[in-house]
């Protein structure tokens, strides 16, 4: 065993810290003492990322046009269409009735014809609302400079007053009213 070396009578004493107290240090961690860190990037110095090429530039500027957010708009709208109409149409009881003869049985092809006929028409439909409401909500936040939930309210009256306006003055004010709440609604619940 070896012995420590012997303190040299010059050298001061180094008091020793208190013990650590385990509890006291919890209030800190997790208890009533603690004290929330929000965690901003920013104030770290935010998170570092390559500048952009110009090619990655050009394709941000297309995705962010009001063509390109229009025309994606008019595709799902038509695919979002086309399944909904081929599904009211295959649990619609009336698909392939005959008038003239109540009591035959559409055949396979008939059912089909009908779903694939439907499934068009509501594919068209949804196509165009889509486009037109995803075109005015773009212009309109092109005109504010805002990008808040009175863009989808103001784009849904004028697509909603569109639509009904074909039917009359009072449809497309009715138009306007229901697509606008429509659209606050769903605004409100996605944000």
């Amino acid at each position: 065993t070896r012995a420590a070396p012997p303190r040299s009578p010059a050298a001061p004493a180094v008091p020793r810290p208190p013990p650590l107290q385990y509890s006291l240090l919890l209030q800190y961690l997790v208890g009533e003492r603690r004290q929330p860190r929000a965690w901003d990037p920013a104030a770290l110095g935010g998170i570092p990322s390559p500048p952009k090429s110009e090619e990655q530039k050009m394709v941000e500027r297309v995705m962010e046009s009001c063509a390109f957010k229009t025309a994606l708009a008019c595709v799902g709208g038509f695919v979002l269409g086309g399944a909904f109409g081929v599904f009211t149409a295959g649990i619609d009881t009336n698909v392939g009735f005959d008038p003239k003869d109540p009591y035959r049985t559409p055949t396979a092809k008939e059912v089909l014809k009908d779903m694939g006929q439907r499934g068009i028409s509501y594919a068209k439909n949804f196509a165009i609302v889509g486009a037109m409401f995803s075109c005015t909500e773009c212009l309109v936040e092109t005109y504010r400079g805002k990008s808040d939930w009175k863009n989808s309210v103001i784009s849904g009256c004028i697509t909603g007053g569109a639509i009904g306006f074909r039917a009359g003055l009072k449809a497309g004010v009715i138009g306007c009213g229901g697509f606008a709440a429509f659209s606050a609604a769903i605004d409100y619940y996605l944000r």
